[in-house]
């Protein structure tokens, strides 16, 4: 049976389990502040986020839209490491926002942050190239976290999220896990860990571009149009624990 998934599928940072030089890339880039940009048409939500991030010191909230045309503007002259984007809000739409942001800048890492967890929404999301989900209903700290994730180079998501496309897995023909080599196996089985491809690169002592190259075919062999897809792929197959 697939494991359930933890509140955030993300890779075990804190647990001891990375090799030095990764130990010290990840130090690295928590010793930079993360410079964040919010993009919601909730004037209260922006006011508590923007509060509550005064009091942490590693993210900086460098902008502020209230609309998807105004995120893109501001996206793509900032340059922030992380976008917190909304979904719905008037004019451009956040999936609308998330394509035309990625379009020009496609190293662009964008966390969606709304109240819907309806399968459709998430699939345009993650389709648009969204990095990863999170419900309004998470706490701030939860929010803060995937920041950091996010800007880690990690996949996350909300556990209800994680459900509703899981399921909606279930009813998708695709291709046996047969399709694959055993080292693409054991590519997807740490992708679903939520390691990035500089981590997987890592603990199988391979280059990023294998890496990179492997995810790529896993993507083609499976039919499936992103990592965030071949993770829940792994999760419905139960790949993910694969390697313990």
């Amino acid at each position: 049976m697939p494991r359930r998934a933890h509140l955030y599928y993300r890779s075990k940072i804190t647990a001891g389990f990375i090799p030095d030089l990764q130990f010290k890339f990840i130090i690295k880039q928590m010793a930079q502040k993360i410079r964040l940009l919010l993009v919601d048409d909730h004037a209260l939500l922006r006011e508590g986020i923007r509060a509550f991030l005064t009091t942490r010191e590693d993210v900086e909230l460098v902008g502020e839209a209230d609309n998807g045309e105004e995120g893109v503007r501001l996206a793509l002259e900032l340059r922030p490491d992380v976008i917190l984007m909304d979904l719905l809000m008037p004019g451009m739409d956040g999936v609308e926002a998330i394509r035309r942001i990625l379009m020009q800048n496609p190293a662009a890492r964008i966390l969606v942050l709304t109240s819907f967890a309806a399968d459709e929404q998430i699939t345009l999301a993650m389709r648009a190239g969204a990095a990863g989900y999170l419900l309004k209903e998470s706490t701030a700290e939860q929010m803060l976290q995937a920041v950091r994730d996010v800007h880690h180079g990690l996949t996350v998501m909300h556990p209800r999220v994680v459900d509703a496309l899981v399921k909606g897995l279930q009813n998708t023909s695709l291709p046996s896990p047969d399709a694959l080599t055993d080292k693409e196996k054991e590519v997807l089985a740490l992708l679903a860990q939520g390691l990035s491809n500089h981590q997987i690169a890592q603990r199988l002592s391979l280059s990023e571009w294998t890496v990179r190259t492997h995810v790529r075919n896993i993507l083609g062999k499976l039919h499936l149009q992103n990592r965030t897809q071949a993770a829940l792929y792994a999760l419905r197959e139960g790949l993910a624990d694969s390697l313990h």
